[in-house]
């Protein structure tokens, strides 16, 4: 069923030509200053009329998002590989689901605490489902499009680790309080970048990790369209038992 094919790619799109809406209406009412530096996509988000849009838009992917988990988790789950990975893929999916929305509907401007909690459930456990699809790929038969489903996984992925993660070795030695340690973990190559002074640069790396998630997500597409049909039972066996009853006491 083609149609499914397109729910990933209606997610890649939908979230790609809304976050660039959201700068291009952030440049043009003069809340950000691209002669200033090169803006970070919270901080386009920040101001109305835009942060309106940029909270509509979270929300919206965060629902698409959500629902390619469920159908991906239980595609996984139906080519016979119902293992503990695959349920553990659909834990983080919801996760990283939630923390789309947490992020979107809590801008910088209001709660920069919250922000960066759910900053940090979309992009830090998005990026483990992600790394356990790639592991799903190579593990659930059959898989008609693993040759270059599984490669674009791993480069993207792998794009997306080099641009949100840092090393975080020395978080055990230190004596952190929980907002504290939510920081540090926040405390990525864009934040470096940003901190050193190179700010468009930390901003650009952020644009391009999210562009890097969209792909991600539009990768589905090859498993999708293997899709033979989707369907949803509400006591489907109940109500038919309780018909084949009435009709025997109506015989008898």
């Amino acid at each position: 069923m083609w149609t499914w094919a397109l729910l990933p790619v209606i997610l890649a799109v939908f979230g790609t030509v809304g976050m660039w809406a959201v700068f291009g209406i952030a440049v043009s009412n003069e809340t950000v200053n691209l002669t200033a530096g090169f803006p970070y996509i919270s901080t386009c988000g920040s101001y109305n009329p835009q942060s309106c849009l940029f909270s509509q838009i979270c929300n919206i992917c965060s629902v698409l998002a959500l629902w390619i988990v469920i159908i991906r988790f239980q595609q996984v789950r139906d080519l016979g590989c119902a293992s503990r990975v695959n349920t553990c893929s659909i834990v983080l999916g919801f996760i990283s689901s939630i923390g789309i929305s947490v992020l979107g509907n809590f801008q910088q401007s209001v709660d920069m605490q919250v922000h960066l909690l759910g900053a940090f459930l979309a992009f830090y456990v998005g990026l483990a489902y992600f790394w356990i699809q790639v592991w799903l790929t190579y593990r659930a038969e059959p898989s008609h499009d693993r040759k270059w489903a599984g490669p674009s996984r791993i480069v993207f992925c792998s794009l997306c680790t080099c641009l949100i993660l840092r090393n975080g070795v020395h978080l055990l030695l230190l004596k952190l309080n929980q907002i504290q340690i939510l920081l540090f973990l926040s405390h990525t190559v864009m934040t470096v970048l940003h901190n050193l002074g190179y700010r468009s640069a930390g901003a650009i790396c952020e644009w391009a990790a999210v562009m890097c998630f969209f792909v991600l997500f539009g990768v589905f597409t090859a498993e999708f369209r293997h899709i033979d049909f989707h369907k949803l039972h509400v006591q489907h066996d109940g109500f038919s038992k309780s018909r084949s009853d009435l009709t025997m006491e109506h015989v008898q």
